[in-house]
């Protein structure tokens, strides 16, 4: 277990979600009105679903914050679910005359089937419920708490969509981005003509009952040299990076900086040549690497460029034309459960592993500078800059 860690609980169509936060240092400013930025972040994106419209994401910090400041306590929120209002019979806590119908046509793809056989049930639903990506709501809750105090060491992180479908984004048109222009666009793409066939793709997939993948990329600005270690397996910062990321809904691929490009260069070719540069000293450091394939970590530690991390996002297993599954009361061959659902979450999937990556940085920053508060983590911080300057 990590110095920074969190629990959440809650289903996507119950009361709410509710993350407790353990770890982080006291006298850190947080508002609910920062947490709420990053909900409405997560909300958006072309091709969501009409839960979104629904639901109005707002984090209540119930404990661990008093006048506008972290107090070293546990951090309890609470996100209201708004579509519980119709859903309360079937999800009653308590027991009922009538139970609701029973979902048994488990969706391909999936945790429908695994999840009813592991744990034994005749109904698929609590399976449903607690598999769904609304929980990640949850997470970038704990990931905005992660990102405003990472902002204390100038670090910053974004995202972008790289490939929707077949529509996607040669490496080197990224080499420039304007992070408004991607908040600016319905897909979180950096180019216009290339926004709009991934907007058309979509409503493509839409009309036939279909869904899309794509792969996103994330990107960690102002890492210093120093997090994670190569001395244990657990404590590698890419490893924990990884693990982070594939927890994501949907998400069937990780790789970090060029990834899995690399396994077709000559060793020449694939590693990131260390340079005197004396424009770094501003940093303290009076090298730089020539180019950045390794994405930032190196022997599982940063190494002080950005961290780079791709993923891939398979489609959507909800698909409002069903494929054939089968009935696990009768065995007979029938069409896949639907509820209403999303045709493309490669944006939002984006702003999610933002606040995982948020959430493994900031463990990894407590870990390397310690501190119960901010003050004394910061100096920590600046103690650790002077002595490798």
């Amino acid at each position: 277990m990590g110095q920074f860690r969190f629990l959440t609980g809650g289903e996507s169509h119950g009361k709410g979600l509710v993350a407790i936060v353990e770890g982080m240092v006291a006298d850190l400013p947080l508002e609910e009105g920062y947490i709420k930025k990053e909900l409405k972040r997560r909300q958006q994106g072309y091709g969501r679903g009409p839960r979104m419209k629904i639901e109005e994401d707002k984090a209540e910090i119930m404990a661990g914050v008093r006048y506008g400041l972290t107090t070293g306590s546990p951090i309890t929120l609470f996100i209201n679910n708004r579509d519980w209002q119709n859903w309360q019979e079937q999800l009653s806590i308590s027991p009922v005359e009538e139970e609701a119908k029973s979902v048994t046509c488990p969706r391909p793809g999936h945790a429908d089937l695994a999840g009813v056989t592991k744990y034994g049930l005749k109904d698929i639903r609590p399976i449903i419920e607690r598999a769904s990506a609304r929980e990640t709501a949850a997470r970038v809750a704990v990931g905005a708490i992660a990102r405003r105090f990472l902002e204390e060491f100038g670090i910053a992180i974004h995202s972008y969509t790289v490939a929707i479908g077949q529509h996607h984004l040669e490496r080197d048109e990224a080499s420039s981005i304007d992070w408004q222009q991607v908040e600016a666009s319905p897909v979180r793409c950096v180019h216009a003509k290339l926004e709009k066939r991934m907007m058309t793709a979509i409503d493509e997939a839409k009309a036939k009952g279909d869904t899309l993948g794509g792969i996103f990329e994330v990107v960690a600005t102002g890492v210093p040299i120093g997090l994670g270690s190569h001395v244990s397996w657990d404590r590698r910062l890419d490893g924990r990076i990884a693990q982070a990321i594939m927890s994501i809904n949907a998400v069937k691929g990780v790789e970090i900086g060029v990834g899995f490009a690399l396994a077709e260069l000559k060793g020449s070719q694939a590693h990131d040549v260390i340079e005197p540069n004396s424009c770094s000293k501003a940093k303290g450091l009076p090298w730089r690497h020539a180019s950045n394939r390794a994405g930032g970590i190196e022997g599982g530690i940063s190494n002080g460029e950005d961290i780079i991390v791709r993923a891939a996002v398979k489609p959507i297993a909800t698909l409002a034309s069903p494929l054939p599954s089968i009935d696990l009361r009768s065995g007979k061959k029938v069409e896949a459960h639907y509820e209403r659902s999303d045709i493309c979450v490669v944006p939002a999937a984006g702003v999610i592993a933002e606040a995982m990556l948020a959430i493994v940085l900031a463990d990894a920053c407590l870990e390397k500078f310690g501190g119960d508060n901010l003050k004394e983590t910061l100096a920590n911080y600046r103690n650790y800059l002077r002595s490798i300057s």
